[in-house]
């Protein structure tokens, strides 16, 4: 994936998490008790698009802020 477009996603998922006042920890927390396999550290990084977003990640993450694909990708 272009790595622009990564760092547009990161900064799409980090406004809808924050608009929910969740924190990185609370995200990453229920990414684990999902089945990702990530930490704090990892959504932060995801955030400043330092680190690749696998589809199931993303489609964790959709299900927990309760947004549409179209709220992460555009």
């Amino acid at each position: 994936m272009n790595r622009d477009y990564e760092k547009k996603i990161g900064q799409n998922i980090r406004r809808l998490r924050e608009e929910r006042q969740m924190t990185q920890e609370k995200l990453a927390a229920k990414l684990q008790l999902s089945g990702c396999d990530i930490t704090r550290s990892a959504v932060a990084k995801i955030e400043v698009g330092q680190r690749h977003i696998y589809p199931d990640e993303i489609k964790i993450i959709k299900e927990i802020l309760k947004v549409s694909y179209e709220d992460i990708f555009n």
